[in-house]
Formats: C-alpha cells, sequence, structure tokens
C-alpha cells in the first residue's frame, strides 16, 4: 500500500485509495502473515499527532485520510483530490466481515461499561470472535505492564486500539514490534458508537459531509475547540510543510 500514490497532507503521506482496495491489501496482509499499521487522519490527527511524524514514516505504516477537512487541504495545498472518504465506523466493518470468516479481535480502550457493550456488538451483530478486551481506565492501568503479552496470549488477528489521539497512535507506535497480530488499528471513537454511547449522524448528514456539525452540536464544549482552534493549527501545518516541500 506504501507504494501507491499519496497525498502528502502536513509532511504525512496519506494514502489515495478506497475501502476495497484498503480492505482487500489489509486480508491479505492477515493471509501472508504481514504486520500493517493503519491509522485514519483527520484534521485533528494531524494536529494532535504532529510530533509523530517520523515514526509514522514506516513502511508498516499506512495513513488514509478521514473527513472533509482533508479533502480541502489536498485541493488547497496540492491541486489534488483523495478517491473516497475513509473513517473506522465505517470501515472496520468492511474489513472484518470482508472474507465471511470471522477474524479474531482484541478491543482495546474505551470505559468499561461502553466497551462491554462493544464487545457484544462485534460478537452478536458483526459476527467476529472478541478474544479479550482491555478498557482504556483501570483495566489498562492493572494490566499495563502485561498488555502486550495479553494480546499476544489471545492470538489476536487485528487489534483495535480506542484511546483518542495521540494516545492511541503512541500506545501503537511504543508496541507494535511487540504485538503479533497483523493489523492493529487507531479507531478513535468508534466503541462509542458501537456501544451505543453515541449516535451516528444521520444518513442525509453524511452524505452531505457533515457529520463533523452533527458531532458538534451534539457535543459543542468538548469539539469546540478542535472545530476552531485546531482547524486553524491545522491549516498552519499544511502551509509549512507545503512551503517546506516547495523549497526542497
Amino acid at each position: 500500500m506504501n507504494t501507491k500514490k499519496t497525498i502528502p497532507i502536513a509532511g504525512f503521506p496519506v494514502v489515495k485509495t478506497t475501502t476495497n482496495v484498503l480492505a482487500r491489501y489489509l486480508q491479505h496482509a492477515m493471509w501472508v502473515n504481514k504486520k500493517i499499521t493503519l491509522f485514519f487522519a483527520n484534521t485533528n490527527f494531524i494536529v494532535r499527532c504532529n510530533h509523530l511524524l517520523e515514526k509514522m514514516r514506516n513502511a508498516s505504516v499506512t495513513i488514509v485520510n478521514d473527513g472533509v477537512g482533508m479533502d480541502i487541504a489536498a485541493f488547497l495545498f496540492g491541486r489534488e483530490a483523495f478517491k473516497e472518504n475513509l473513517n473506522g465506523t465505517d470501515f472496520i466493518p468492511r474489513l472484518l466481515c470482508g472474507t465471511g470468516e470471522p477474524k479474531r479481535v482484541f478491543m482495546l480502550g474505551g470505559r468499561p461499561e461502553i466497551l462491554d457493550k462493544a464487545v457484544a456488538h462485534v460478537n452478536e451483530t458483526l459476527k467476529q470472535k472478541v478474544v479479550g478486551s482491555c478498557d482504556g481506565y483501570r483495566g489498562m492501568q492493572e494490566q499495563r505492564a502485561g498488555l502486550v503479552a495479553l494480546i499476544n496470549r489471545s492470538q489476536a488477528e487485528v487489534v483495535l486500539v480506542a484511546l483518542g489521539n495521540p494516545m492511541q497512535e503512541e500506545w501503537i507506535l511504543v508496541n507494535r514490534q511487540a504485538l503479533n497480530a497483523k493489523v492493529v488499528v487507531g479507531v478513535g471513537a468508534l466503541f462509542d458508537f458501537w456501544g451505543g454511547y453515541k449516535p451516528r449522524a444521520p444518513q442525509l448528514v453524511q452524505r452531505l459531509r457533515l457529520e463533523w456539525l452533527y458531532r458538534l452540536c451534539l457535543e459543542p464544549r468538548r469539539l469546540l475547540r478542535r472545530y476552531t482552534l485546531d482547524i486553524l493549527m491545522f491549516l498552519l501545518l499544511c502551509r509549512k510543510y507545503g512551503s517546506r516541500s516547495q523549497k526542497n
């Protein structure tokens, strides 16, 4: 996947791909026992994970675009366009259910009561096999020293990490080599959606690419900075790295 076309966004090599191509790539990686790390990059990811940029420039790391902000940056600073919007909420079920054979999944992160419901969703609705889970609060503190060993003992094929930016990316990058799982993915708020804690935007809102506005209306205090000051920082980072590439 890293040999495919990428669009640089604030220095991050974001792959220009589609749901079907990406799913086949990851399913093939599992088939041939190849380790892949997947990150969904939205504007918040670019701002919060800027300090991890060099560590993400790795052949085993695949970064894909999530959200209208990435489309705007691709056009403004590169006159390019992504083929499709990719987000974990829609993509992960496609990945897990794509071959018909249940995947062995480990789920890390989220609140304990939400994680239990998310695990049930994966087992019962998606018909996958959750071989282990650990919440992002007390559970993670108690398992800190032995968490990687716990995940490896579960023989998980896919590890979903829902700790939010940049905690999930930091944890994945630090522990990736020690993890035996073939696919490790940072999934942000996915468990909140699966556990029924947060609703998805209506289909019409999603089609209009206004899901960010729907979430802002639901959680204005938590998300106001993300969609104001952080957007400004995102654009400044895009300009900074765009100017640097032009000089080079």
